[in-house]
């Protein structure tokens, strides 16, 4: 970015010209990937950009590097072939820990022209959040009340006509935008919408304008790039500018537009404000605070803090009496090199020179303090670690290295600060045994040194990054190769424990490690002593030296899931674990679909749903018998082991198992590939209803048919009880195929059926596909069903109209035959039809009212409501029912 002279010189003289000599430079920051994140990146070569700068020696320096946005690459794949060349998409802040896009500045069209030019003369990229992206690179949205630019933070788009509004200009003025999940009409198209549903037409598409025709040449193909040297010079070469020697700023969601004009403008990304009443509680003071005296001392002066040595100040007969009275107070010569102690023992004499006492009344028998800025008191120094705790903390290092979290948790009784303190000791410990036994080497004149390297050395090497005395008979962990000038320490995972000069400076360099596989037929059939090298492998064994080798470490084991709806283990991104509730599942059978970034991260609708409050916080399903529980007991409902915590809200807001939705036919969804929204709960048949479940003997919840024997069940009893769930694939007749809706599944074509079956019939001949059966494509069985079989029709109607034509449904069938056959023969005893009554409640109000037919009265018909129907239902038999509009 810049050279810069020696620290403590001006950068710029009087005259305005840069001091000499120049022996610092100012660096741009990248980070890697995998550096800030526990993702894994292929590509060796991608960075992320970051506006961070550092200032380092020149002697640091080992190398130039190119680092270029991939839009300005052409050839990415001869790019990288080139040493020393990289490349970044996206920039990670380091204060916010989040990751922004990075995009051309002259891709941004969404902003008035004068800030346009301003921002591509400028700046070479705009940074931004990626759900900001797509409304920057549009076209220039204006109001189309006042025909003025429309910043997306402060506008809104119809749902139909897809204009756009400014808040303030919509009558009456929104204060804020819809939640997510809702769309927002204009006032026009929200009067033609009423005209629609009231008149249950038809809503018809939005047209789509044709594709404006042009003369332009076709886009070349992606064939193999051209391997053009020139270009590639020209673009290592290519004018980036610069504002302020940064090439990209912040424009995004938290960003004024006004403001990018200011050349003094923060370029850095933003995150929302936390100040305010929103986020901050106004807490009244507390009682008494208004009268404190004034005789307390105010934080922040000079009578608050606290002297930690003022041995500078001493005369010196005072300093010769003090190192005296430091030798007389402890044996220990550990405890006279300690740092904490030299430090406590320092404060106690400099606070008993303070108040002018004598240097005898200064003890370190207690090994606490109390600190001005504390309540209680504190230890100085850390407790003496057991022996068992020295064990624990070798033994975790000897697994884990330095990776301390993990040895804190080995060890268990100790917290993460004394776990820190204590690895430094240990290190120190260890290094300083190693120099005794050198220095005791040496004087019986047994060299101990190892041979030094030709190369130079570099800040790296300090650390112990090249292994000064390697083994015999050592290869490299990824090429395989015996011969070396320097051997480097190799990561984790590999075969051996080192590596070449080659492989070592790459993984330094690029993170990146070419790892050549082991055998697997040499690995098969030669045990590990018997190890030959030298000769083929169909070499005789009496022509093949025996080598000493070490077994190679197995591959790292990749993790793996139990689906609780199949009870098959899967790798992490086939099956999802709820990161609240612990809840695992295939993808493709709960209608989910994630990238590798945010596997980790996912959570379950249910757990979703209570932070979000878009649905209803009982997760009782409506297709299956309401369950009791113990409100005192707080407990996970559904459970997280059961594959019913699968549930989807329905269009009321209420809830439904996946595997509910599924089996019984009626159910659709208004989006089957994400299983959202289901419809059709009130298109149901009564004989669902009524029918007792022979598993749980309850009547409430719809039930469905065995496909091999006549017994009726809940789909979630049957579940629980162990009966096979599957789909089956029934051929169709010729004259059908046009009608019905065929699939093809490993190489059977039919119509796909869902089926259960009782856990009883064993000897059943159907060929069943379980729920997390996967094609060649990855899809499940049910994917493939519910996105052929259950999607509504979205495409011509409403969801509001589809439900209303539905409801209009029932109250037809109701009207025109149960509520006219329901009439009394005589009139004044008997409640009339249209308006039933209860018969032991007296009320006219229920939600459904069932008739009895063993009341007291004979002859006459009557009625009970749904509460008391509850109440006294073995006593009464249902046989139909009439819905209260």
């Amino acid at each position: 970015m810049e050279f810069l002279p020696a620290l403590g010189t001006p950068t710029f003289d009087k005259a305005g010209n840069r001091n000499e000599p120049v022996t610092r430079a100012r660096l741009a920051w990248y980070y890697r990937p995998s550096d800030v994140s526990d993702r894994t990146v292929a590509d060796c070569r991608l960075l992320l950009a970051a506006i961070y700068s550092e200032v380092c020696e020149l002697s640091q320096l080992r190398s130039r590097c190119y680092v270029l946005h991939r839009d300005r690459i052409s050839d990415l794949a001869g790019w990288k072939k080139r040493p020393d060349r990289f490349y970044f998409t996206r920039l990670f802040d380091p204060w916010l820990r989040k990751e922004f896009e990075v995009i051309p500045a002259t891709t941004v069209r969404n902003v008035p022209e004068h800030i346009r030019e301003v921002l591509i003369s400028r700046y070479e990229y705009i940074v931004a959040e990626r759900e900001v992206v797509p409304d920057l690179t549009d076209d220039l949205r204006l109001c189309d009340t006042c025909e003025k630019w429309c910043p997306p933070a402060e506008s809104l788009q119809c749902d139909r006509c897809k204009r756009f509004f400014h808040m303030e200009c919509v009558n009456p003025p929104m204060l804020s935008k819809p939640s997510r999940g809702y769309g927002w009409t204009c006032a026009p198209c929200s009067r033609a919408h009423e005209e629609e549903v009231e008149g249950h037409d038809v809503r018809h598409l939005t047209p789509v304008p044709p594709k404006v025709k042009t003369n332009a040449p076709a886009a070349r193909g992606r064939g193999r790039p051209r391997k053009d040297r020139v270009l590639a010079e020209k673009e290592e070469n290519v004018e980036i500018k610069h504002f302020k020697m940064w090439p990209f700023r912040y424009f995004g969601l938290y960003t004024f537009a006004e403001d990018t004009l200011d050349p003094d403008d923060l370029i850095f990304p933003r995150a929302a404000t936390r100040v305010g009443p929103k986020y901050q509680a106004t807490v009244p003071a507390a009682p008494g605070v208004a009268d404190r005296p004034t005789d307390i001392e105010e934080r922040g002066n000079d009578g608050t803090l606290e002297v930690l040595s003022l041995v500078n100040e001493m005369s010196p007969a005072e300093v010769e009496a003090l190192e005296k009275q430091k030798q007389l107070l402890t044996r220990n010569d550990k405890l006279k090199c300690s740092v904490d102690w030299l430090t406590e023992v320092t404060f106690r004499l400099t606070d008993a020179w303070l108040k002018k006492r004598e240097w005898s009344t200064v003890s370190m028998r207690s090994p606490m303090r109390i600190q001005k800025w504390k309540k209680s008191e504190t230890r100085y120094t850390d407790k003496e670690w057991s022996a068992e705790e020295v064990a624990a903390f070798e033994d975790a290092i000897q697994v884990h290295g330095a990776e301390l979290r993990a040895v804190r948790d080995e060890v268990g009784t100790r917290s993460m600060p004394e776990v820190v303190r204590f690895y430094g000791h240990w290190k120190n410990s260890k290094l300083g045994e190693e120099n005794v036994r050198i220095r005791i080497a040496r004087a019986n004149g047994v060299d101990e040194k190892a041979e030094s390297t030709t190369r130079e050395p570099t800040p790296d090497e300090e650390e112990g990054s090249i292994v000064m005395e390697p083994p015999r008979n050592v290869s490299c962990g990824a090429c395989r190769t015996r011969e070396s000038d320097v051997w480097w320490k190799a990561p984790k995972g590999l075969p051996t424990s080192v590596l070449c000069d080659n492989c070592g400076l790459s993984w330094r360099k690029y993170a990146d490690l070419n790892v050549r596989p082991m055998r697997e037929e040499a690995l098969s059939k030669a045990k590990p002593g018997d190890k030959r090298e030298g000769t083929p492998l169909n070499g005789p064994q009496s022509k093949r030296a025996k080598t000493s080798s070490s077994q190679p470490s197995p591959p790292p084991v990749v993790p793996q899931l139990r689906c609780v709806a199949c009870q098959r283990n899967g790798p992490t991104g086939k099956v999802l674990r709820c990161k609240q509730c612990q809840f695992r599942v295939h993808a493709g059978a709960c209608g989910v679909s994630l990238d590798s970034a945010t596997v980790d991260s996912w959570v379950c609708d249910l757990c979703q749903n209570e932070k979000s409050l878009e649905a209803s916080l009982i997760p009782d399903c409506l297709l299956c018998p309401r369950m009791r529980r113990d409100p005192k007991k707080k407990l996970i409902y559904p459970p997280p082991d059961s594959y019913l915590r699968a549930c989807k809200p329905t269009e009321g807001q209420a809830w439904v198992h996946v595997l509910c939705s599924v089996f019984i036919p009626e159910i659709n969804y208004s989006d089957a590939v994400r299983l959202r929204l289901v419809e059709g709960v009130s298109a149901i048949p009564q004989y669902r209803w009524q029918n007792s479940c022979t598993l749980c003997d309850r009547e409430d919840g719809a039930v469905i048919l065995c496909s091999e024997c006549p017994a009726e069940f809940h789909v979630s009893c049957a579940w629980k009880h162990g009966h096979k769930f599957g789909f089956e694939i029934l051929p169709v007749k010729n004259s059908r195929r046009e009608i019905a809706t065929t699939v093809e599944w490993k190489g059977h074509v039919g119509q796909m059926v869902p089926s259960v079956i009782c856990k009883g019939h064993i000897g059943h001949k159907r060929q069943l596909y379980d729920l997390c059966d996967t094609n060649e494509v990855g899809e499940t069985a049910l994917q493939v069903f519910c996105r052929n079989y259950k999607q509504a029709p979205i495409a011509q109607t409403h969801g509001l109209l589809r439900k209303a034509r539905r409801l209009d449904k029932i109250l037809d069938a109701v009207v025109g035959g149960d509520l006219s056959s329901a009439a009394s023969v005589d009139g004044d005893s008997a409640p009339s039809a249209a308006d039933p009554h209860c018969y032991r409640c007296q009320t006219e109000f229920s939600p459904f009212f069932h008739e009895v037919t063993n009341a007291p009265r004979d002859g006459a018909k009557s009625w009970l409501c749904h509460k008391c129907h509850a109440e006294t239902r073995k006593s009464y038999p249902v046989i139909i029912g009439i819905g209260a509009s």
